[in-house]
């Protein structure tokens, strides 16, 4: 079966989800401590090409999945991808709202809100912890997102067979 161009992965290797989470780190700390608040908006390009593709226009997200994880393989694990794309579009959501937030001149809040995007990343690189897969969870469990949305998540051997491709290159 082929790819789409604009499709996200049902899968998603949690190693290199979390190698992406500790690249956002590092692009937060260095907007916050050299006060280049711009570097929201290559924060945002890059949440919005996961968004869209998944890793396949995001230079980070390549890195990560191409580079980076295959190396850990023996730590990999497969997580439901539709969570981990609804956590990209959080992240797009904040680091657009920096971006909006430091262009109307209002640094301050834009800081905050890109500390909020770190800290969120943070938990994600280090403790596994995704806040949007948490509020995806409670969306799905109100009904708002349905049902459907992720029953192709729990084929335990469908994941193990996409991660494994994934692995290989494929």
């Amino acid at each position: 079966m082929g790819t789409r161009l604009f499709s996200f992965p049902d899968t998603v290797n949690e190693v290199a989800a979390r190698t992406v989470a500790s690249g956002v780190v590092v692009m937060v700390v260095i907007a916050l401590s050299t006060r280049q608040l711009r570097l929201s908006a290559v924060l945002a390009a890059g949440f919005l090409a996961r968004v869209a593709s998944g890793p396949r226009f995001s230079p980070l997200g390549l890195l990560a999945t191409r580079v980076i994880a295959p190396r850990l393989s023996a730590h990999a694990r497969a997580v439901p991808g539709p969570p981990k794309r609804f956590a990209q579009a959080m992240g797009a959501t904040f680091s657009l709202g920096a971006l909006a937030l430091w262009l109307s001149g209002y640094a301050g809040a834009s800081a905050l809100l890109l500390g909020a995007l770190g800290l969120a990343a943070t938990l994600e690189a280090v403790f596994a912890l995704c806040l949007g897969c948490q509020v995806f969870a409670l969306l799905m469990r109100a009904r708002v997102i349905p049902e459907s949305v992720c029953l192709e998540c729990a084929d335990l051997s469908r994941v193990r067979t996409d991660l494994h491709r994934t692995a290989a290159g494929h």
